[in-house]
Formats: structure tokens, C-alpha cells, sequence
């Protein structure tokens, strides 16, 4: 008996606890039951096999359901995080019209106002990556994960097929809230009844700063046993105040294209080698390429991008190209030492510049604009603009109330430079890195 269709593996026993909401829980035959109840709602609402949907998620267990059922049916979800604006919805409306034929999801990669890029991932994907992680951090049938990711973040998605193949249960309350987390990574605020312990959570890292803080330094219970934290570069310090404080930090690299981790550091590896991510998982090869840049393959790789295949996400040899520079010390364990220039991880978010760039062009009051991400203690990184006003410098206040209109609130530039002229180099190119420097300076 499972729940995960259509290739019927999960370990699980049929009434050993699978998803617990804030109201109640399922067991795994419960939760069958309630997925082929909501397969037929929506098959009586006309969905069909190999349709594809677009829907607005949360880390919740309605969410959980619905893109089990739509599994359940052959239909392909197309999860959409609830933080984004209308336009940005309909923008990945209109991109799913290029949608391939037999996916069985798709996600974003950074956003989709303006250039939405759909990354179609792959059943086939989703398990290599579950049991790779699985082999890492020696997972089970007795883990109790809390989902904190949005399903429409490749970890938040990967999160609930893991749990679900391996028999594990699965906590989804809602979106992260920062004393409610701390709560159940103590043991409280589960529906009455049900005796379970949160064992396992994944992060980003500005949310393993917040429950630093709500913690007030208190460590975790015995019986939590990893916070597995990736979505961005987590700062030395906080890393070293996590490890300071009893946490057991297990330090991750992933993408969207290669179904959520390529390397992982269990939390023993992670306490006896700081910084690193580990070595590759099963299933997944890493390489440096040329300006080391860190390249991935594997069975974990994504089928394509919507509307272009996967001829435009690997190469001739099938490696991709993350754009994100590291290297592979002498035992194999993974080191990223840097992110491509025209992409900007924000608390977890991945943000394209050039999006960014297109919506500030569209204002009548700027000319030119270079967006870049610049270091910030609390967000890894946060946006911030340069402007090439069209004739007198644009009101910034009338400008940010204009982007919100079109722009998620992640994408919203923090911090404003306005000057006649962007710097360029010979080629006539916007030099970024001045940008950057510029904009990285105090005050």
C-alpha cells in the first residue's frame, strides 16, 4: 500500500503516522484513503491524466494532498509559492502552455515574472534524490521531518517524496513561523494525541538565525537529530553559533535542476569540517569546470527546461552547469566559494538579476539598471540597484510601491544607487563587479 503513485515503493505500515496538519493526523492508509477522495473530486472537476496545473502551495498537509492526488490522476502539478504577485502567476500560466508532455512536476527557478523558466523534474529524479539523501544521513521508517519549505521550493517538494518512499511522517503546519517551529522542535504544538517528535528539519539559513534567536541559546532535544540546511551559503558565524549551541547542522549544496541536494555533510561531518557540504550523494557526480565553475550530473538531474529540453540544461557529456564556483578538496568534500553573477540567493530565495532588471526598466523614470546581490549578515544576500535615471532621478519611494506591483517581495532591491551612467567596461558591457563594490560600501 502507498500513497506516492505511481510507482508503489514507500516502506511504510499502512497504519504508522504519515502527515500530521495542525488540526489531525493521517496514517498512511488514512492518508490513501484522503488522496483518492480528493483524485476523485478532482476528476469530476475535469482534470485528466497528463493535464498540467498550475497551484498555489504552502508547507501544509491540504497542499501535501492535493499534489498527491494530482499524482494520483497522471496530472502534472506545477506548484506556485503563495508569496507570489499576480503577474507573476499569470506569467507562469503562460510558460506551462509550452509544458512537455509526461512530467510529473515542474518548478521554477527563480521566479517568474518576465523570464519564467519552468524546470520539468522527473519521478524517476525525485527517488534517486530521496534515497541518496537517504544513504547520507542514514534516514528512516522513525524520522519525523517538519516541512518549512514551500513545495513549490524543489526542497520543500523533495522533502515530501522522501518522507512519504521511506516511511517516514511528515509535519506540515503552514508556512514558517519562527516561535511555532521552535515550539515543535521541543515537542509542542502538535494536535492533540499525537506522540511524535520532530527528528529532522529542513532550513534555509536566515531561518536557522531566527530559531537561533527564539532559542535564546538553548539547545535542541536529544530527539532531534539533523537540520539540514542549504538554499544559500551559510555565513562562518552563524554556522559556528549553530555548532556552538548544540545544534546538529548538516550542511547541503542542491538546485532546482538536480531535484533538490547534490552534496551533503551530515552533522558529524559538518562539526569536523565546517564550511564543507560533503561529498557527492549516490546517484549524483560533481566536477570543476573552467573558472570553477561546479558542474553536476547524474541520476538526480531534471528532465529539461519548459519550452526547450534538455539540450539547454546539460552539455554534450550531460553535465550541467550550475554557474555557482567551488572546488573538491583531497578527500572528495565539496566547497562553494561563490555564486554566478546574475543570480541572487536571499533567505533561501533565488532571485534573478535580470528579472529584477527588466521590471526597473519598465518604469518611465529609468533608463538603465544593473542589479547585483550584495553581502547581508541576516539574508546571505540582499538586492540592491543601480540606476541610469531617463532624465531626473526617479522617486525611489514611487518606484518601490511600482515594483511591488510585479515583483515578489524577495526581489525587492534593499538598497539604491542613482548616477547619470553605468559603469562599463571595454566591451561596451555593464561591469557588475564595479556595481557591486560600489553598492557594498557603508552608508
Amino acid at each position: 500500500m502507498t500513497v506516492i503513485d505511481p510507482f508503489r515503493e514507500t516502506r511504510a505500515d499502512a497504519e504508522a503516522v504519515a502527515l500530521i496538519g495542525s488540526q489531525r493526523a493521517w496514517t498512511y492508509r488514512e492518508l490513501d484513503l484522503a488522496v483518492e477522495g480528493r483524485a476523485d473530486a478532482l476528476r469530476a472537476s475535469g482534470c485528466v491524466a497528463g493535464q498540467v496545473l498550475p497551484l498555489v502551495v504552502d508547507a501544509d498537509a491540504d497542499s501535501v494532498i492535493e499534489l498527491l492526488a494530482l499524482w494520483r490522476i497522471g496530472a502534472t502539478p506545477a506548484p506556485l509559492n503563495a508569496k507570489l504577485t499576480e503577474p507573476e502567476r499569470e506569467a507562469a500560466r503562460t510558460a506551462l502552455e509550452h509544458a512537455p508532455a509526461g512530467a510529473q512536476a515542474i518548478l521554477w527557478t527563480s521566479g517568474t515574472a518576465g523570464r519564467p523558466r519552468g524546470v520539468v523534474i522527473s519521478f524517476d529524479a525525485l527517488r534517486a534524490s530521496a534515497h541518496g539523501a537517504a544513504a547520507r544521513l542514514e534516514l528512516g521508517a522513525d524520522d519525523v521531518w517538519l516541512a518549512s519549505l514551500s513545495p513549490a521550493h524543489v526542497g520543500g517538494l523533495a522533502l515530501i517524496t522522501r518522507a512519504l518512499l521511506l516511511g517516514s511522517a511528515l509535519v506540515a503546519v503552514g508556512p514558517f513561523d519562527v516561535g511555532r517551529t521552535w515550539g515543535l522542535v521541543r515537542g509542542r504544538g502538535l494536535p492533540v494525541g499525537v506522540a511524535v517528535s520532530v527528528t529532522h528539519v529542513s532550513l534555509v539559513p536566515t531561518q536557522l538565525l531566527r530559531l537561533l534567536d527564539a532559542s535564546g541559546g538553548e539547545a535542541p532535544p536529544a530527539s532531534f537529530r539533523c537540520a539540514l540546511v542549504g538554499g544559500a551559503g551559510t555565513p562562518r558565524d552563524l554556522l559556528a553559533r549553530a555548532l556552538a549551541a548544540g545544534w546538529p547542522v548538516a550542511l547541503t549544496y542542491g538546485l532546482t535542476e538536480a531535484t533538490s541536494q547534490v552534496a551533503t555533510a551530515s552533522p558529524a561531518h559538518t562539526r569536523l569540517k565546517p564550511g564543507t557540504v560533503g561529498r557527492p550523494l549516490a546517484g549524483a557526480s560533481v566536477r570543476i569546470g573552467e573558472d570553477d565553475e561546479i558542474l553536476v550530473r547524474g541520476a538526480t538531474l531534471a528532465s529539461g527546461y519548459v519550452g526547450q529540453g534538455v539540450g539547454a540544461l546539460v552539455d554534450a557529456e550531460g553535465w550541467h552547469h550550475t554557474g555557482d564556483m567551488g572546488r573538491l578538496d583531497g578527500d572528495g568534500d565539496l566547497w562553494v566559494i561563490g555564486r554566478r553573477a546574475d543570480r541572487i540567493v536571499s533567505g533561501g530565495v533565488s532571485i534573478d538579476a535580470v528579472e529584477v532588471e527588466e521590471a526597473l526598466r519598465s518604469h518611465a523614470a529609468v533608463a538603465d539598471a544593473c542589479v547585483v546581490g550584495i553581502a547581508d549578515a541576516e539574508w546571505g544576500e540582499r538586492v540592491a540597484a543601480w540606476i541610469e535615471p531617463a532624465g531626473v532621478a526617479p522617486d525611489l519611494k514611487a518606484l518601490d510601491a511600482y515594483l511591488r506591483t510585479r515583483l515578489a517581495a524577495p526581489k525587492l532591491p534593499r538598497r539604491y544607487h542613482v548616477q547619470p551612467h553605468l559603469p562599463r567596461n571595454a566591451n561596451g558591457k555593464v561591469d557588475r563587479a564595479t556595481v557591486r563594490d560600489v553598492l557594498s560600501r557603508p552608508g
